[in-house]
């Protein structure tokens, strides 16, 4: 026995167990396995299988890239499923072994050995060691991530097309992306963004033993796709509008070429991200790990940054916005975008298993780290804000209440409105059931103005006193709104403010509308058109005032996201409230044309035909189409060579050939030096050898 090798080699059968584990997307040359399913393997002879009694086989698995965790894995006697162990079959000149790992074993890259062992304990023989990965399982119930729902586990795992949600809370938008979770190298990329980690480096061994729970795994991701903490984190966020030195967050419309370029940098941020970016690497990440993942968006997110459940507004005495430099101030943004990862809370009481929050964007810290959760969204509903990780600032996100405040030239202050709606509305996510729009508001919070809402509110920690402001029996005369004609980007546009007076009297007040070019998240850009007027509004009757906004006043300072913040606030001669409103007005985009051509099966060429047609009334340069597609094509540039004139219309082409068979999108973005942020999708049908669509 010691003269001759009694194995020639072990084959993974990686195509039989990727197909069973719901791997084959990734790879069918690499194993990649999921966690408490069986797997099977062929240990090759060089001649019969052995079957002297006097030996026996054992496995020898190492987790880590230098092997810091080893497990030994022996013939399963007493079969227990917490532990690994393998059954064997002989047949011919080959033994089947079949593997089984426990449901709650730590997810990585695990290297393989089979040992013929004697008797009396030595090591005959061991076979070069084979490779593979091992993934969270949610098809197995006894996983901790386990979601019993075949529907929900192709949307949240399998899919690799989304939707994210955009723009404000009256005029939403969606915007495609693609998570690529099975593209060629993200796995090995997911698993780079955990070693890397602070505390993996500190202590591989310890987080490799915690890579069998979900909830740590989570939030190392929600750490390290944000770069705030000087570690290697994934991306780097940026706010401020100058994108020069790498690409600006509205360019990208997929995960993959972001986690490619962060490792082929070597492990250095890529420039740059915002909410939804961040949110969808997260997404893209933990989909490919196996932790089922949506992206969420609330709308009139709040920022609290002291913790007291209130947006505070400062105005001065002519209702202009009070900032300071250098003072961090609370926020309200049109749109935040972060993850729900499904997952049970073995660490908390029963009662929080199910969606998880996840917050990759840097806004606060949590234990010292920029990360947020995982937070059941059931505690936020219920106003449990001392349920770990980060309770308060989620609850706030949805819940919060906005307060404006005068400040008088003497620094005193005077409350003269509390606004307890508006923060938290149109929850967002991607249906299961196709592109639609599924609100999830309800599974945050209770109806806006409902008793068991202000019960919530109170239970999460802030007790009211009546003050100035709160009283909420007295309802204003005036009532304000705010309405605007179709604004399309490099047109004038209508808007019209409507002052309601409601009571039996005449009203005399003064009346500012003002409007300016803001981000997403509240950062002001620049001032468009301001308006002032006194008027006497009759009673029962209703003023209209119209303020014109043209492209001369918008189009230098709108910023990558397009839209333009109107204001209007009036006071009445004889009382001291103000009464304010604001609408966000998203400018239209333009749509890119696709057409495909071509037979739209694997392996064969197909060409896309791209058209633009430039709406500005300006002329647009270093116009640049970038397409890509999961399954189809990596992304791709394709400069425009020349100027665009106003109202002109030039077509890119790209030939590619798809990769993978199946339902497939293709994402374009078109960027120029005026005009950013232009999306266009179309989706095929690939034919492969699997499935032969019609």
């Amino acid at each position: 026995m010691a003269d001759q090798r009694v194995f020639s080699g072990v084959d993974l059968c990686c195509q039989l167990n990727n197909s069973a584990h719901h791997t084959e997307e990734i790879d069918t040359e690499r194993l990649l396995v999921r966690r408490g399913q069986s797997f099977a393997l062929a240990l090759q002879c060089t001649g019969s299988a052995p079957r002297d009694p006097d030996y026996t086989l054992t496995l020898v698995l190492r987790l880590g890239n230098q092997g810091e965790v080893t497990v030994k894995v022996s013939d399963g006697q007493r079969r227990d499923p917490a532990q690994w162990w393998f059954s064997v079959q002989g047949a011919q000149s080959e033994m089947l072994l079949t593997v089984h790992s426990p449901p709650d074993a730590p997810i990585g890259k695990y290297s393989l050995a089979v040992l013929l062992v004697s008797s009396d304990g030595h090591i005959m023989e061991e076979t070069a060691p084979e490779s593979f990965y091992l993934l969270y399982n949610p098809w197995c119930k006894a996983d901790t991530v386990h979601l019993p729902d075949d529907v929900l586990l192709k949307e949240y795992i399998m899919n690799e097309n989304g939707l994210i949600y955009r723009g404000d809370s009256n005029d939403i938008s969606s915007m495609a992306w693609n998570f690529g979770q099975f593209e060629d190298d993200v796995v090995d990329i997911c698993f780079e963004i955990l070693d890397n980690s602070p505390s993996a480096l500190k202590n591989p061994e310890m987080d490799l033993q915690n890579r069998a729970n979900p909830v740590y795994v989570s939030r190392i991701i929600s750490a390290m796709v944000n770069s705030n903490d000087a570690d290697r984190g994934v991306l780097w966020g940026k706010w401020t509008g100058e994108y020069s030195d790498g690409v600006a967050p509205t360019h990208w419309t997929g995960s993959v070429s972001i986690l490619k370029r962060w490792t082929e940098d070597g492990r250095r941020p890529v420039r740059y991200g915002q909410c939804w970016v961040f949110a969808a690497v997260a997404c893209t990440v933990l989909r490919c790990l196996g932790i089922p993942t949506r992206c969420i968006t609330n709308y009139s997110s709040a920022h609290d940054t002291d913790g007291n459940l209130t947006i505070d507004h400062l105005l001065d005495e002519n209702f202009e916005s009070i900032s300071r430099p250098n003072e961090r101030s609370d926020m309200i943004w049109n749109f935040h975008c972060w993850v729900e990862s499904w997952m049970a809370r073995e660490d908390l009481p029963g009662g929080y298993d199910g969606w998880q929050v996840l917050d990759p964007t840097p806004q606060e810290r949590s234990d010292g780290v920029y990360c947020c959760g995982p937070c059941p969204v059931r505690a936020i509903r219920e106003g449990e804000v001392g349920v770990k990780y980060d309770a308060p600032f989620i609850f706030a996100e949805v819940n919060a209440d906005r307060t404006y405040w005068i400040e008088h030239k003497d620094g005193t202050r005077t409350k003269v409105h509390v606004d307890k709606k508006s923060v938290g509305c149109n929850i967002s996510t991607k249906s299961v059931y196709g592109d639609q729009r599924e609100d999830v508001t309800a599974l945050y919070k209770y109806p806006e103005g409902s008793a068991k809402e202000r019960e919530v509110f109170e239970k999460a920690g802030r007790r009211v006193s009546p003050q100035p402001g709160d009283d909420e029996t007295q309802s204003p005369q005036l009532k304000l709104s705010i309405k605007n004609a179709p604004a399309v980007h490099g047109t004038d546009f209508d808007v019209i403010v409507e002052v309601l007076n409601v009571g039996h009297q005449d009203a005399r007040a003064h009346l500012t509308v003002k409007s300016v070019a803001t981000t997403y998240n509240s950062l002001h850009r620049g001032d468009c058109q301001r308006k002032t007027a006194r008027l006497t509004v009759p009673a029962q009757k209703v003023h209209k005032e119209v303020l014109r906004l043209r492209y001369d006043h918008y189009g230098a300072c709108v910023s990558e996201h397009h839209t333009i913040r109107v204001t209007a606030s009036i006071k009445m001669n004889d009382q001291s409230e103000v009464i304010q409103t604001e609408a966000n007005i998203q400018l239209k985009m333009p749509k890119l044309n696709i057409k495909v051509t071509g037979e739209a099966a694997v392996g064969q060429k197909v060409t896309a035909y791209i058209t633009f047609r430039n709406p500005l009334p300006v002329t647009l340069k270093d116009g640049v189409f970038t397409v890509e597609g999961a399954g189809l094509t990596a992304a791709t540039e394709i400069p425009v060579p020349n100027a665009i004139q106003p109202g002109e219309e030039v077509t890119v082409k790209l030939s590619f050939k798809p990769m993978r068979y199946g339902m497939r999108k293709l994402l374009v973005d078109f960027d120029s030096d005026r005009l950013m942020d232009v999306k266009g999708e179309t989706t095929l049908m690939i034919r492969g050898k699997r499935y032969n669509w019609p």
